[in-house]
């Protein structure tokens, strides 16, 4: 049997997950809460626990493959798709660009989950629908971790494990920036930039 959510809060919790700071969020915006889910993916275990939750969830989708974003969903998203007994395969940035490489591609017609460790505003998740619908690929819904919270620039069904209502910003009406806290930006979408 799955994990409820507040089981799975408890286990990002106990896992130091969840940080408090001056953050710049993969998104751009900031935010006082982080959510570094690798520290509950470092876990196989746990990491196999979440992803037959997510799994058991969504197991009328006739989900065929998963895709997910480089590089925060890669491992939930194998854990998810192994789960489904579905194929596994995610996208990285080229150029700045979301793009399917190493000879991925979605087959016209496949049943795809999108497959995320934290979500906040989706634009990676959005870029990944858009690609699977660009190869003709049928976008059964997204899953994650967890959700942040706020608007959504993705359409598409969203199954969140665990819903935060965490306050992120604009950089421009930042109090943090205002009181000059510094900023840290953990976030994997500026890997490779300098």
């Amino acid at each position: 049997m799955g994990m409820s959510e507040s089981e799975a809060l408890a286990a990002f919790e106990e896992a130091g997950a969840i940080m408090s700071g001056h953050f710049v969020l993969t998104s751009g915006r900031h935010s006082d809460t982080y959510v570094q889910c690798a520290r509950v993916l470092e876990d196989p275990d746990l990491t196999t626990r979440l992803a037959e939750t997510m799994a058991e969830r969504l197991s009328d989708r006739r989900i065929e493959m998963v895709a997910a974003p480089a590089v925060g969903g890669i491992v939930i998203g194998f854990a998810v798709a192994r789960a489904l007994g579905a194929r596994f395969v995610f996208t990285e940035r080229e150029a700045g660009a979301m793009t399917f490489r190493r000879g991925f591609s979605i087959p016209e017609g496949a049943r795809v989950l999108v497959v995320e460790d934290v979500v906040t505003t989706g634009g990676s998740v959005a870029e990944v629908i858009e690609l699977v619908r660009e190869a003709d690929g049928d976008v059964v819904g997204v899953a994650s971790l967890i959700d942040r919270g706020g608007p959504k620039t993705f359409e598409a069904d969203f199954f969140p494990l665990v819903t935060l209502q965490v306050a992120s910003w604009d950089a421009d009406s930042c109090d943090l920036c205002a009181s000059g806290v510094p900023t840290y930006s953990p976030g994997s979408r500026r890997l490779g930039t300098t």
